[in-house]
Formats: C-alpha cells, sequence, structure tokens
C-alpha cells in the first residue's frame, strides 16, 4: 500500500480559502479506484516544537497500490483539482510512503 500525504501552504488563508479547498478535495479526490482511505483536514492548533504548522490544508490518500496512485495521477478529476486550486497554493509537500504490512 502507498500512501499519498499532500500538504498545503495557502497564499489566501481566510477560513473561507481554507474551507474551498477542503471541499475541492472531498469533491473530486474521493472515492478514486484502488483508494482504501481518504482523509482531509486543516492544522491542529498543537504548538510543540516538533509539529510542523506551514500548512492549512493536508490531505491523505492510501492506494492499495503503486499502480492505484499513478492511474490517480492522470484522472480527470485529480486534474480538474489541480486547475481550480493550484492558483492559491504558495507551497505543496507531497509525502509518499511505502506502507509496512501489520
Amino acid at each position: 500500500m502507498l500512501s499519498h500525504a499532500v500538504y498545503f501552504s495557502l497564499k489566501d488563508k481566510s477560513p473561507a480559502a481554507v474551507a474551498a479547498l477542503g471541499e475541492g478535495c472531498q469533491t473530486l479526490l474521493t472515492n478514486h479506484p484502488g483508494a482504501v482511505s481518504f482523509a482531509v483536514g486543516t492544522c491542529s492548533p498543537y504548538d510543540r516544537q516538533v509539529n510542523d504548522r506551514d500548512f492549512e490544508v493536508a490531505l491523505e490518500i492510501v492506494f492499495d497500490s503503486h499502480a492505484a496512485h499513478d492511474a490517480y495521477q492522470t484522472a480527470d478529476r485529480h486534474n480538474t483539482f489541480l486547475a481550480m486550486h493550484a492558483t492559491n497554493w504558495s507551497h505543496v509537500r507531497v509525502f509518499d510512503v511505502d506502507l509496512a504490512s501489520a
């Protein structure tokens, strides 16, 4: 399995802009073939030295295979999401992780 985690830092950090990105994730990035888990949320208020708080919205999708992830990257809904929301991103960090079996 592959965890695809994305952390979005926004140019417009207003509550409306943060909500719009979260809603875009919910509308366009859910229920892709091979996705076994989906979560989107906002930066938690924890303020410890080890917490990285340089983002407004986080997305995590777990795929059952690399092939499912690769298909997601070129899917029409993913491309629509990019076209609709990328102009408000100041910085995006992506962490793709091969998950160990339990």
